[in-house]
């Protein structure tokens, strides 16, 4: 896991206990980021409007940031967090 300073962690305790069942387990693969660094990532991306290139190290490579989104959009991973 990695661990992200203050004002770099855009979700509250609570708030990830809300998202954090509703998002898959088991993937296989190389190393997976953790999902609490990578949604804070997106969120990150999301306020300041950047590129996802211009994603800063903290939350991971941007390819994994961006992968993530784009998995979990496809999977309506997005849509049953929104409708919580």
């Amino acid at each position: 896991m990695r661990w992200i300073k203050r004002g770099e962690d855009w979700l509250s305790y609570a708030e990830w206990r809300r998202i954090e069942l509703l998002l898959p387990r088991g993937h296989k693969g190389a190393h997976q980021i953790d999902d609490r660094c990578v949604i804070n990532g997106i969120v990150h991306l999301l306020k300041a409007g950047s590129r996802w290139r211009d994603c800063p190290e903290v939350y991971g490579p941007y390819t994994t940031v961006y992968n993530r989104v784009s998995r979990w959009s496809r999977e309506g991973i997005w849509t049953n967090i929104f409708t919580l």
